[in-house]
């Protein structure tokens, strides 16, 4: 008996050999293939929680009985809980693992939303929002640190993949928000509280990797770990990187763009008499246009030296988007959402010279977080002051004009981030 054991276990290992790899390499390229599938499902799930309130605000609005200036607070808090949250992501993934703390974050998402549209008042269904937005939060700042220590060859290739997701996951819950609460009854609480259940399935691949506290497969044996514990680097300065900053503030003029937009936009058209279901849709085309960009924009970045004239060709498609928007919203409704969904197409580029700007997964974590965290806080204030200027000023000439005017430097600090620099460079020649 033990001889045919033995015989199993040989010929096992035979075929093994034989089949081109080890059962630890078989055992990592499954694992590789599982975070695959986390990064999509999560990327799906890191944005219907907004853009499904985008298409229903006004029902919303009118079932709490919330101000302009209040609705515009809500359009704020999204920004606000990835600045506040996502900042805690890098030391949560030090010492629980990554894989943890996303998987952590998709059941915060997953315990939000159904709650949120049921707490009976504007001050809880804010508290439910910060629930599920605080999940969100840290899976934004981990996608990339994620991607470059999994997949530090492929950066441009699999942020492409999750944003594709991330977009195809924004585009789907504008555009099927509005029809899906009319066919689950009519109730704009049943139409946000759905969401729950897709955010709930983003969960199922982390489980398996909870207990791996690393990010990335790790040379065999325990003398590669002592050898990268005593080559650790020290810690970076991150503020003392020029483009660190020009990322971050970057970052947080694009999400001021893709927040107002995800927030307001769909209001724009129904005051111009488009109705409530075209007006999803034409969101859904803004969200949509970033599934093809999305994966083609990052490619084509890590192939250029510098990615400034990527930032400006997203910047002018914006700049003529609101002008439409401004001239004749309902008369080229069409052509302004798919104007704005490119303009918008600047976050997957932000996130992809996150992964270019630093040259260590640990330094990647830090720009992710900081870029994120601080861009996220600039972002704050814009979908509350078009909420404001909304109500004070009857129109939407005053909010288009500050979506023009914001374009500018967002384009200037685009072009700065896009320089062919190294963050560790830069903080170390600063000290």
């Amino acid at each position: 008996m033990p001889q045919t054991t033995k015989a199993a276990e040989t010929a096992g290992a035979a075929r093994a050999t034989a089949s081109g790899g080890s059962p630890a390499t078989a055992t990592r390229a499954w694992t590789a293939r599982l975070v695959v599938v986390g990064i999509v499902l999560s990327a799906v799930n890191l944005r219907p929680a907004i853009t499904s309130l985008g298409a229903l605000l006004e029902e919303v609005r009118d079932g709490l009985g919330m101000s302009g200036s209040v609705a515009g607070l809500l359009t704020s808090v999204p920004p606000l809980c990835f600045a506040v949250f996502g900042v805690m992501a890098p030391r949560l993934a030090r010492r629980f693992g990554p894989a943890a703390v996303v998987c952590a974050g998709m059941a915060a998402v997953t315990a939000g939303l159904p709650i949120r549209p049921y707490a009976g008042s504007t001050a809880g269904f804010l508290a439910a929002s910060a629930l599920a937005l605080m999940g969100i939060a840290v899976s934004n700042v981990l996608m990339p640190v994620i991607v470059k220590r999994w997949f530090p060859d492929r950066v441009g290739s699999m942020t492409g993949l999750y944003s594709m997701a991330l977009a195809a996951g924004t585009s789907v819950a504008a555009a099927v928000t509005v029809p899906l609460t009319d066919a689950l009854g009519g109730s704009w609480r049943t139409g946000l509280a759905v969401w729950a259940g897709l955010a709930a399935i983003a969960v199922l691949p982390w489980v398996p990797l909870v207990r791996d506290r690393g990010t990335a497969p790790a040379p065999e044996g325990g003398a590669g770990a002592r050898v990268r514990a005593e080559r650790r680097p020290p810690a970076l300065r991150i503020t003392r990187s020029r483009t660190a900053w020009a990322l971050a503030v970057f970052f947080g003029l694009q999400a001021t763009a893709a927040y107002i937009t995800m927030g307001w936009m769909a209001q724009i058209f129904r005051d111009a008499g488009v109705s409530a279901s075209t007006a999803g849709l034409l969101l859904a085309v803004t969200m949509v246009m970033g599934v093809p960009l999305a994966f083609v924009i990052p490619r084509v970045a890590t192939r250029l030296p510098h990615q400034g004239p990527i930032v400006i060709a997203l910047g002018v498609c914006g700049l003529a988007g609101y002008a439409g928007l401004y001239l004749a919203p309902a008369g080229g409704a069409w052509a302004w959402a798919v104007l704005l969904g490119i303009s918008n197409c600047a976050f997957p580029l932000a996130l992809t010279m996150v992964g270019m700007r630093a040259r260590t997964g640990a330094g990647v974590a830090q720009l992710s977080a900081f870029a994120q965290s601080t861009g996220y806080l600039i972002s704050i204030p814009g979908p509350l002051l078009v909420g404001v200027l909304y109500q004070h000023s009857g129109g939407w000439g005053l909010p288009i004009a500050l979506m023009v005017a914001l374009m500018i430097p967002q384009m200037a600090v685009g072009v700065l981030a896009g320089r062919d620099r190294i963050v560790e460079d830069e903080a170390a020649a600063s000290a």
